[in-house]
């Protein structure tokens, strides 16, 4: 039985799904996954000319000491994931789900927000970084986090520099930052994820013996929290499906397919109606 064989026949007899997902995910709806500096600086060619990497434009302190650049960056990933659209393979795994006696669950990494764009409830949805969708006081003044639904940002699309007004806290009238769990970040507000965590830590809990497979979805070892609660529920009796083109490997049962999210998931659909019972 091929590795896609044994993925499919998986997901028709489990009673709940687990849909996890990293920066890969994105990839075929067109997002960048920003692998890498080169693949980063070709998304944001003037943070070359400065010498940023992603991992040093997004921290915390751009918001104190220049918050222009840090929000022209921010203002520019809030602009794409709007305009872009979730790829088909979302609308794949909401049928699935639809399909199970307990439903799904999703646990992403991402900020864009796509996947309650594509249909899935926002109870259902622990994003375990915060959204870019969401702003909070960049000092932090307060524990408040706020919709940033109406927010236009313009920048300068050759400098990535955003240009005033800036979005501010509406209590201490300090600059605002997405609700964004930035590398060395001591100033995200947690309460929103920390919420979504509560809602999952009931979801897996209230399965008891249930079948419960986990699709991971582009998920890099990089920053591996994604991978990480996967094989930890694996450990527990869950079945892992690891869909990865570079990094499909996995503990001892993991099923593991070399491919991007959605041609696996298209892969998965065309055979998942005639997948083999389980011997």
């Amino acid at each position: 039985m091929s590795e896609i064989q044994k993925a499919a026949a998986a997901i028709a007899h489990a009673d709940a799904l687990l849909f996890t997902a990293g920066a890969g995910m994105g990839v075929d709806s067109g997002l960048p996954d920003f692998r890498g500096n080169e693949g980063f600086w070709k998304a944001y060619p003037p943070l070359r000319e400065l010498g940023l990497s992603f991992t040093q434009i997004a921290i915390p302190r751009w918001f104190r000491e220049d918050s222009e650049l840090a929000w022209g960056f921010y203002a520019h990933r809030l602009r794409l994931y709007r305009e872009t659209a979730p790829h088909a393979g979302f609308q794949i795994l909401l049928q699935w789900a639809a399909n199970k006696s307990s439903g799904a669950f999703v646990f992403t990494s991402n900020v864009d927000g796509h996947f309650q764009r594509a249909g899935f409830f926002a109870e259902r949805v622990l994003e375990c970084h915060g959204s870019i969708h969401h702003l909070q006081c960049a000092e932090p003044c307060c524990e408040e986090i706020w919709s940033a639904d109406g927010i236009e940002i313009d920048f300068d699309e050759s400098t990535f520099r955003a240009e005033p007004p800036l979005p501010q806290c509406a209590r201490c009238g300090g600059i605002a930052r997405p609700n964004i769990l930035q590398f060395y970040d001591g100033q995200w507000l947690w309460k929103r994820t920390k919420s979504q965590q509560r809602l999952f830590d009931y979801w897996i809990n209230q399965l008891g013996n249930q079948e419960l497979i986990i699709i991971e979805c582009g998920a890099g070892s990089a920053i591996p929290t994604v991978r990480a609660t996967g094989e930890e529920l694996q450990k527990h009796g869950a079945t892992l499906i690891r869909i990865n083109p570079t990094e499909a490997q996995g503990p001892l049962g993991t099923i593991s397919l070399d491919s991007g999210a959605l041609s696996a998931l298209r892969a998965l659909e065309a055979v998942l109606p005639a997948a083999p019972p389980e011997s």
